[in-house]
């Protein structure tokens, strides 16, 4: 009985949004022009692995915000060339992120080995 009525729940909800309209409903793609205007949280993920940056080079809009994670056996750190951003000696399955709110070339590198470096390049 607890199903039936969750069941019916959920498309009462799915039919009054319908019935709002494409200008109010949940689904829609944009918001209502009375209403102010949003950005978009986007998140791009970068793998450390096998002592490299993968991938070694993104293209980002701004206000991206990139996470890497380590997936190395070993610690790795990721320090931009300009010292914009900086993470904590990061251990297998951890991560860092750093949202960027300018646009450039941010090239980086892990402090603990140097010669793995990368670029987030941001638009």
């Amino acid at each position: 009985m607890m199903k039936t009525r969750t069941w019916m729940f959920g498309v009462a909800i799915l039919l009054a949004a319908i019935a709002a309209g494409p200008s109010q409903s949940i689904l829609a793609a944009t918001p209502p022009a009375n209403s102010s205007p949003e950005v978009a949280v986007k998140e791009v993920a970068v793998k450390i692995d096998n002592f490299s940056f993968s991938p070694a080079t993104i293209t980002v809009p701004l206000g991206t915000t990139v996470r890497w994670t380590n997936r190395d056996d070993i610690p790795h750190t990721v320090v931009s060339d300009d010292k914009t951003f900086k993470s904590k000696a990061l251990d297998t399955d951890e991560d860092f992120t750093y949202t960027f709110t300018k646009p450039g070339t941010y090239g980086y590198f892990c402090s603990i080995h140097p010669k793995m470096t990368a670029k987030v390049v941001v638009q």
